[in-house]
Formats: structure tokens, C-alpha cells, sequence
């Protein structure tokens, strides 16, 4: 989402690079390019100016004026501002879980946010985390509501609680939490309804809701790409409800996204989650200092390497490692790199975590695409007999045809994917063979690009 104020910031930082210090004048003239880009982010005005008066009040001391790198120490000014606007550098996320279960969280905001799939995705969170959580549909109003709900809740592998014969949203509420505690369930995340605008009769309902449940954590779903509406409707919320904390949705969007640098801000709750796609596991903890990082196209390689982890398995790791050392990778280790991926969620959002890539992203074509090509292998992969896929080579005209005809595909499709392995096993052996003189094999990456 902060694509083009990633790309203006840019502009900026290359102005600087070629001056030999940072003086007063290159200070004032980088600021004021900085201020436009925020607000053209759509930033809000009171936090644009907060942010580009601790800007230049730090760009002017002393340890930056002795720099012969203005560019690098005005970028980490920036960085460090950022990082503190969105919630300070010793920040760490965390959901207030109840000494006597269940947790109950009360979701709410505007419709249209993502909260009903945010529900499925913080219930993901906790599952990973060895909880037990349980959905609950207080969503009376909107038309299939309950059923999206269920629907979530099948995907992720969460009970339900719901009433349809009930049009008393507060007394579901109750009633699921009572359900939840029968059931010992550690977390109980009741699903609200939501409007199109604030309005006093959702504010009243969320009220009774608080009252009759009482919540240990009240969130506030904010969509990261509608501007100042996330902003001024979650000032309202807090005021009426004393929310806990913000989950930010849609942060892998186009727009301009300045939301997300002013709903801290503006209210003073931390931002708890960030859901960077539409997959369960693309919902995580808000780290500001990572998050600033992105913005800056630095990378996030901490957050980059905590998913590998997740989804890397030792073994296979160790046994891939030695493959790659003698007689090169075939295609059940290809399956298995494709559903590595997968795991860590879509291909944009993991580029967008390696220093450098975000700006790269515009030359790579529409990534949409690149994971729509991975489906598109893996059947071709799966259409191989276990022979064709641990021995590639075997692979001949006839073979061919008939793997075409099992994935859906044409045979060119799968001499791409053939040649497609032939060249990652070159660029493994490259690699290895860089780390061998000590180079850096991240270089091949870039030059892919």
C-alpha cells in the first residue's frame, strides 16, 4: 500500500546523495518534499506537520552536519520519525489474554473493512499460538453475514456460535460467551456489525455489547486504504467505546495508504495486527519499526525470516542443502518450494520484505500473475508420475503430452516449467559457488530483476 509514498520518499533520499553534507539548505528543501509526499499519502495534516517538525529538528543537529553520508542519515531520521509515529522503537504488540479463559475480543468498525475476515484471521493467529478460540455472529443486519462468518469459520477450522431466529445482537453476544466458556474455549472474538457511516445506533448496540460481556480487548478495524474516513470513524469509536487497540486490513492494497501513519496517531492506540493479504497466515503483529522499513524500501528481513522459520522444515531444509550440492534439484523438490511459499503467504508481500524490492516491484509485471504461475505448475508437477518427478530426465516427447493433458496445459507450458527447473538448479550452483569465495549471493537475485 505505501508503493507510491515509497517512491516519492526515493525521489527525495536520491536528491541527497549528491551533496557532500547536509547543510540547512538541502535540509529545509528535503523536508519540504517529504511533507508534500505524506500528504499526498494522504497523511493526516496535524501528524504531517508533528512528523516533518522532529524531521528537521534532528536533521539540523550537530552528529548530522560532521556526516560526509547525508542521504543515509536523513533516510534513518526519517525511519526512526516513522517508526515513532506508528508506535516508538521498545514497542511490542500483545493481546491482554484473561487469567481465567475465555479471552473475549469485541471486533468492530465500519463495513466494508475486512472485519468479518480479520475475525477468521486473528482466530488463525491464536490457533497457531495453541488456542482454542470461538467465532461469534452479532451481525444481525447485513445479508449473509452469519453465513460469511461460517464460512470463515470452516476454512480456518473455528466453531461458530450463532442465532438466526434472534434479532437481539447483544443478548447473542452473552449467549456466546456463555457458549464459549461450556465449551472451554480460551478466546471468544465476537463479530459486530458494521455501517457505512457512524451513526448512534450502531455506537448504542456496541455500547450494551461492551456492557453485557464486558471484553478483555476491544479492536478497531481499520481498512488501510479508505484515507482519513479509517481515521475520523475510529477517533468516534474510541471516544464511544474505549477501543484497545487498531488491526489494520488491506496494507497490501494500492491506495495511498497515509491512514496507517495517522490512526495511532489521532487516538493513541497502539496498532496490535497488520493483515498484509488474503491468506490466514498473512495476518501478523504490528512491529513499527519493521513497518517503517517497508515504507523506506528497506526490507523487513526480520519478519522475512521469523516466516521462513515457520515454514521451512529442518530436515527438508538440510536435505535440500545437500541436493543442491551434488546432483541438483528435481521436481518433488520443486512441489515442495512452491507449498513453502504458500505457507508464507503471496509472493508480493514476501518481495516486499527484501531491502531494495519494493521499488523493483513495477519492473516484475503484476505478482497476482507470478502466484496464478505457481498454481499453474504445480498441476503440471502433480500430472508427473513419481518416476518423471524424482528423475526430470526421463521426461520425453510422449511423456510430455501426456503430463500436458493431465494439468490442463500445453506442452509448452511444459518445456517452460523444465527449463524453468534447469535454471534455478544453474543459479543454486552459482550461489553455492559465490558463498564458497566469500561473495555476495544476493546479487543474482537482483540481477533477475
Amino acid at each position: 500500500m505505501f508503493a507510491d509514498l515509497s517512491g516519492k520518499l526515493g525521489a527525495v533520499f536520491k536528491k541527497l546523495r549528491g551533496d557532500a553534507r547536509i547543510t540547512e539548505s538541502n535540509v529545509i528543501s528535503a523536508v519540504k518534499e517529504v511533507r508534500m509526499a505524506l500528504l499526498e499519502a494522504d497523511v493526516n495534516y496535524k501528524v504531517v506537520k508533528d512528523f516533518v517538525a522532529g524531521v528537521e529538528k534532528r536533521a539540523l543537529g550537530e552528529e548530522v552536519l560532521a556526516s560526509v553520508t547525508p542521504s543515509q542519515q536523513f533516510i534513518k531520521i526519517v525511519k526512526d520519525e516513522l517508526t515513532e509515529i506508528l508506535g516508538g522503537k521498545n514497542y511490542l504488540p500483545k493481546v491482554h489474554l484473561s487469567s481465567q479463559p475465555p479471552t473475549v475480543a469485541l471486533m468492530t468498525g465500519l463495513q466494508g473493512a475486512g472485519k468479518t475476515t480479520a475475525c477468521g484471521k486473528l482466530a488463525a493467529y491464536f490457533m497457531k499460538n495453541g488456542k482454542s478460540p470461538l467465532l461469534v455472529a452479532c451481525d444481525i443486519y447485513r445479508p449473509a453475514a452469519i453465513d460469511q462468518l461460517e464460512t470463515v469459520g470452516r476454512k480456518t477450522g473455528v466453531a461458530v456460535y450463532s442465532d438466526r431466529n434472534s434479532r437481539d445482537a447483544v443478548k447473542i453476544a452473552s449467549d456466546g460467551v456463555a457458549f464459549g466458556k461450556k465449551a472451554a474455549k480460551d478466546i471468544v472474538i465476537i463479530d459486530s456489525a458494521g455501517r457505512l457511516h457512524i451513526d448512534d445506533e450502531l455506537m448504542t448496540e456496541l455500547e450494551k455489547i461492551k456492557s453485557a460481556v464486558t471484553p478483555h480487548e476491544i479492536f478497531y478495524v481499520a481498512d488501510a486504504m479508505t484515507g482519513q474516513d479509517a481515521v475520523n470513524s475510529a477517533a468516534e469509536f474510541n471516544k464511544r467505546l474505549d477501543i484497545s487497540g487498531i488491526i489494520l486490513t488491506k496494507t497490501d492494497g494500492d491506495a495511498r495508504g497515509g491512514a496507517a501513519l495517522s490512526v495511532r496517531k489521532v487516538t493513541g492506540k497502539p496498532l496490535i495486527f497488520a493483515g498484509t493479504g488474503e491468506k490466514n497466515e498473512e495476518f501478523e503483529l504490528f512491529h513499527p519499526e519493521r513497518m517503517a522499513g517497508r515504507i523506506l524500501d528497506m526490507g523487513d528481513v526480520v519478519s522475512f525470516v521469523e516466516k521462513a522459520q515457520e515454514a521451512i522444515d529442518g530436515e527438508d531444509a538440510a536435505d535440500l542443502e545437500q541436493k543442491i550440492k551434488k546432483q541438483g534439484l528435481n521436481f518433488d523438490d520443486m512441489l515442495k518450494q512452491f507449498r513453502m511459499i504458500k505457507r508464507m503467504g503471496s509472493l508480493g508481500s514476501l518481495l516486499k520484505m527484501i531491502p531494495g524490492m519494493g521499488s523493483m516491484l513495477g519492473n516484475i509485471g503484476d505478482i497476482s500473475t507470478e502466484d496464478k504461475m505457481f498454481k499453474r505448475m504445480e498441476a503440471i508437477i502433480l500430472s508427473m508420475t513419481p518416476l518423471e518427478r524424482r528423475k526430470p530426465l526421463v521426461i520425453n516427447a510422449s511423456r510430455k503430452k501426456r503430463i500436458a493433458a493431465g494439468s490442463g496445459r500445453t506442452v509448452q507450458d511444459v518445456n517452460r516449467l523444465m527449463d524453468h527447473l534447469n535454471q534455478m538448479n544453474k543459479m543454486m550452483k552459482r550461489m553455492t559457488k559465490m558463498t564458497k569465495q566469500g561473495k555476495d549471493p544476493s546479487k543474482l537475485f537482483k540481477e533477475m530483476f
